[in-house]
């Protein structure tokens, strides 16, 4: 039996912007699944219609038919006001994930360079050095918040370490992007994380050394400032919100969930295998590689409109009941970084830096628990990112560790 399009159904559009969906959004994606199956119409944000696919096989589909599936969004953009909260997070950009053809390769191949310098030798000392430092900030206390005084600061550090960015210009830029995600005063967050990741393209014409954003500019692709920006604003967008709320997330499995609780920091079970789990059943970016049909589309019975979004809820499809056999550890068929041509290029060092930095915690204060009931914790609403607003936790209090900064 064919179906109507999910953008243009009748009945109520499902909301993914609403606090209520932030705090239990796994019950919504189960509801969506049996009232629609694979493809379920939903709000981005008021007035914003779009079609979640949560069917895992669905998904893997239109993700590897770029074809059909493409990526640019600038004929749905066309009749998007702009003071649209989500537009900053979906509207066309000069970077891989908003175009096709030639140009996609073109900015793909640079990303990958210069992310492919990226010593990870080099980068696993940071990580100790600066995460080292961080504990020590809090260590002597008994209690901290993992969110605001360890993940966001040693991500954010992290980061611009291997950009080659100054902090002021790092700060400017992640106060601007945690408003694109939010979608609250997104439009001024895009301006300002613009204009700073434009003067670190600027600053790195002049001053190069050994980093990403150096990589970029010195590209054989011969990229414009303007065209570095927005590379650097995919990497300030991927490298900043998802891996923090990663170790977050990650953590806040190890203190509660009873399957590692008892056994991870007895070392039965490894941070990866925790890592992975939450990979899968509650990734930091949950819905997202969005794409826009060229024409209608045919997919599973329902009729997909040209040019209107289509968005892959990754934490929906890894939970789908088709795929999910209930394996914990070694699976890792999840689609958190995307799959097919745009497959994110940086999940070694992203990997890397998420399970440093939980180990280099974990190591310190190994007798870490909840400050707070885990069903008092609030979730950061957004449409996009699965995000704690904090993660409070106390533990006994312990001496500084030698060495960090």
């Amino acid at each position: 039996m064919v179906h109507g399009s999910p953008v243009d159904a009748s009945g109520p559009h499902i909301p993914l912007y609403t606090e209520d969906f932030a705090a239990d959004p796994h019950r919504v994606y189960r509801d969506m699944r049996r009232r629609f199956g694979s493809l379920a119409p939903v709000e981005l944000s008021p007035g914003v219609p779009a079609t979640l696919v949560i069917g895992y096989h669905t998904a893997v589909r239109i993700l590897n038919d770029p074809e059909h599936f493409p990526a640019d969004p600038r004929m749905w953009q066309r009749g998007i006001p702009d003071d649209c909260p989500v537009l900053p997070m979906m509207e066309y950009r000069p970077n891989p994930l908003r175009t096709v053809g030639n140009d996609r390769l073109r900015y793909r191949s640079a990303a990958v360079s210069a992310i492919g310098g990226v010593d990870m030798h080099e980068l696993h000392a940071v990580i100790e050095e600066i995460s080292i430092s961080l504990i020590n900030s809090f260590c002597v206390d008994g209690h901290c918040d993992v969110v605001g005084q360890y993940a966001s600061p040693l991500i954010f550090a992290v980061l611009n370490s291997m950009l080659g960015c100054p902090p002021e210009l790092g700060h400017r830029a992640a106060r601007g992007l945690a408003a694109m995600f939010d979608t609250v005063g997104a439009a001024e967050g895009n301006a300002a994380q613009a204009d700073a990741l434009l003067e670190l393209a600027r600053l790195k014409r002049v001053q190069p050394g050994s980093d990403i954003t150096s990589r970029l500019v010195r590209h054989h692709a011969q990229l414009t400032d303007e065209e570095t920006r927005q590379q650097l604003a995919l990497l300030y967008g991927a490298g900043t919100e998802p891996p923090q709320n990663l170790i977050a997330n990650t953590l806040l499995l190890m203190l509660t969930d009873e399957r590692f609780a008892a056994t991870v920091l007895d070392g039965s079970l490894s941070t990866r295998d925790a890592l992975d789990e939450v990979l899968f059943s509650d990734p930091p970016l949950a819905n997202y590689c969005i794409s826009y049909p060229r024409q209608p589309m045919l997919i599973d019975g329902i009729w997909l409109p040209a040019h209107q979004p289509v968005v892959i809820s990754m934490a929906a499809c890894n939970n789908d009941p088709a795929i999910k056999s209930g394996g914990l550890t070694d699976n890792r068929s999840h689609l958190a970084f995307g799959v097919g041509p745009h497959g994110c290029p940086a999940r070694p060092v992203a990997l890397l830096i998420v399970q440093d930095a939980l180990d280099q915690l974990l190591d310190a204060i190994p007798e870490m628990e909840l400050a707070v009931p885990a069903s008092e914790l609030r979730w950061r609403p957004g449409p996009f990112h699965r995000a704690l607003v904090s993660l409070p936790v106390t533990f006994p209090e312990s001496r500084p560790i030698r060495g960090g900064r």
